[in-house]
């Protein structure tokens, strides 16, 4: 006989419905905790014959119940929202969890699917990091404007005292003079007061520069609120937020690398000219364990650079890609022909590069988006081969084919 669970998950709980050579017999609902698990587990093993488990990725919400069957080595089939979509739409007459639990046990005899590839779960605690350090870099570049914004009211000029204003040291500088009244004391007393609050070593002859550049700005500013203002507060607070900020996002890194430092992929992927560390552990918690993907091809689609095409009658279109997939890891993909281009011109080549130098020159249009991702889809598909065939990046060999 063969058995199948089909298993329709929402926040909280989870509509079960268990069918036996086609038909639904038994159908009920289980909370996402100890009680409901142990309810799922009674009838799992009430069979004779391990049955099929299918259930649709929904996010954080499935993540429980995907824990629970890997504690118990339980396989199981862990579908692709769209892909559910896909095939249960023409099911759906009356769409409900129970009817989603009992089509997805149904299909799975027509459909008979795979079992998914378990990977390991430091893949998984990377990809969470990976996630919060997304998260933080968003927060920065929130606060970054909250600050700007908050600094034309107080003293806008000091942005230009740096080259760039996302450093540490700009922003305790801003905790020290949020407002431009302050650098109108005397010179001595402001290199005390700087001298005295900043955490980085700073020489004499450069802290009296910084201060003449101070006073300068100071002089000229017209600030749109007074000192005692609250806007002067909010300037702090966004200065230190950023500092905790940046200290946070370091931090993520440093552990993401403690973390992926023992994983096959960590020291192939380091053997690709232009990839840094923070290039490395990205794609690596954003990809996860490449040998679950069989071919470049489906590890293309996963990304969302696989092309789909619009064609009809004499009209032919190019191709664009799908965009249906891990939009984090098409960023960093793309930074990573970036950084591969760069590293290029100072003797670390690559095939990567010498294909998007190629197609740069030999392409009529001024853009290189296109180009771009070419260069990404054979990235993965190096990416791939590497870790399928556990082997370091040889340019020199590469070449040869």
């Amino acid at each position: 006989m063969h058995y199948v669970i089909g298993i329709d998950v929402s926040k909280a709980t989870s509509q079960v419905a268990v069918a036996v050579d086609g038909k639904v017999t038994q159908h009920f609902k289980i909370t996402h905790d100890v009680l409901g698990f142990n309810q799922l587990n009674t009838i799992i093993m009430q069979f004779n014959e391990f049955p099929d488990i299918v259930f649709e990725a929904t996010g954080i919400y499935s993540r429980r119940l995907k824990s629970f069957l890997d504690w118990h080595n339980y396989p199981y089939t862990y579908l692709n929202p769209l892909a559910a979509k896909k095939q249960l739409d023409q099911l759906r007459p009356h769409k409900n969890d129970l009817n989603d639990a009992k089509n997805l046990a149904e299909t799975q005899f027509i459909l008979a699917r795979a079992q998914s590839y378990v990977q390991n779960p430091i893949y998984i605690e990377l990809q969470d990091m990976s996630r919060f350090y997304q998260q933080i870099n968003h927060d920065i570049v929130s606060t970054k404007n909250r600050l700007h914004r908050t600094l034309q009211l107080t003293f806008p000029e000091i942005e230009g005292l740096f080259s760039a204003t996302d450093s540490p040291h700009y922003w305790e500088l801003l905790t020290i003079v949020p407002h431009a009244i302050i650098t109108r004391r005397s010179r001595q007393a402001l290199m005390d007061t700087i001298q005295g609050g900043i955490s980085w070593h700073i020489g004499h002859e450069r802290l009296r520069k910084l201060v003449d550049q101070l006073m300068s700005m100071g002089q000229i500013s017209a600030p749109a609120v007074a000192a005692n203002s609250y806007n002067v507060a909010q300037v702090i607070y966004y200065a230190k937020r950023l500092i905790e900020l940046h200290g946070t996002k370091g931090d993520i890194l440093t552990a993401m690398v403690d973390k992926a430092m023992d994983l096959p992929e960590y020291s192939i992927y380091q053997s690709i000219p232009g990839f840094s560390d923070k290039t490395v552990v990205s794609l690596i918690a954003e990809l996860g364990d490449l040998h679950r993907f069989r071919t470049a091809n489906k590890l293309n689609a996963f990304v969302g650079i696989d092309l789909r095409f619009n064609d009809s009658g004499d009209y032919k279109s190019t191709g664009f890609i799908t965009k249906r997939g891990n939009s984090t890891a098409r960023k960093v993909l793309f930074r990573a022909i970036s950084n591969i281009a760069s590293t290029a011109s100072y003797g670390h080549p690559s095939h990567i590069n010498d294909w998007y130098q190629k197609k740069k020159q030999s392409s009529l249009s001024k853009g290189t988006k296109k180009i771009a991702i070419g260069a990404m889809s054979r990235l993965l598909r190096t990416m791939h081969y590497l870790v399928i065939n556990h082997q370091l990046y040889d340019y020199k060999a590469v070449s040869k084919h």
